[in-house]
Order: structure tokens, then sequence, then C-alpha cells
């Protein structure tokens, strides 16, 4: 079993920026690829980012490749989101997920998901 607790999340104007973490507890953390997806208001959950067990691989949704990184810290235990120039259409609420594999962006491959975080952008 896996707990997932996301922070970070808040309110920020048009062009800021925020760092999402995710604190992982339960199993070992690099056992598992890490990622982020996002459910905007009347929206469907959409991917976001994606990273291999030991950091060295990453995957990034076109929306928001050159303004958003992922990242790890398997000594901690914690999963990053290093949002940049945000924009009104990133106004969603942010899961981590662990999945045991395959490396994918597909949500059914997640077997773990957290609570969310919610990140607000205003104009």
């Amino acid at each position: 079993q896996v707990q997932l607790v996301e922070s970070g999340g808040g309110l920020v104007q048009v062009g800021g920026s925020l760092r999402l973490s995710c604190a992982s507890s339960g199993r070992i953390f690099s056992d598992y690829y890490m990622g982020w997806f996002r459910q905007g208001p009347g929206k469907e959950r959409e991917f976001v980012a994606l990273i291999s067990r030991f950091g060295r691989n990453t995957l990034l949704a076109d929306s928001v490749k050159g303004r958003f990184s992922i990242s790890r810290d398997n000594a901690k235990n914690t999963l990053y989101l290093q949002m940049n120039s945000l924009v009104p259409e990133d106004t969603a609420v942010y899961y981590c997920a662990a999945s045991e594999g395959p490396y994918s962006s597909a949500a059914q491959y997640y077997k773990y998901w957290g609570q969310g975080t919610q990140v607000t952008v205003s104009s």
C-alpha cells in the first residue's frame, strides 16, 4: 500500500509559478513510476507529467512542455512538479499517482492516487 499526499497548491496570478510536492509513504518509493494528472472544472482528468523510477526519463504533456518540469527525490520519498508561466487553463485539481509499470501516461496503470491539491490561476 502506498499513501500519497500532495501539497503546494494555491492561488497564483497569470505568469506566476508554483511548486507542487507529493509525499509518499508505505512502500519503497523508487519501486514506482510517478505521474501528475489534473482535472479542471468541467473537464476530464488529463495527464500532465511522468517520471521514471530513478528520474532518468520524463514525459510531459504537450500543453505544459517548456513551462512545467517533473522531478523526484527518492531519498525524501517526494515527487515534485515545478510549474512556471501559469495560465488560466492550468486551473485544476492536481493529483500525483504511483504506477508499478509500464512507463505510461495512461491513468489506468496508476494504482495509487493522492487526494489532490487545488491550483487556481487568476487573470
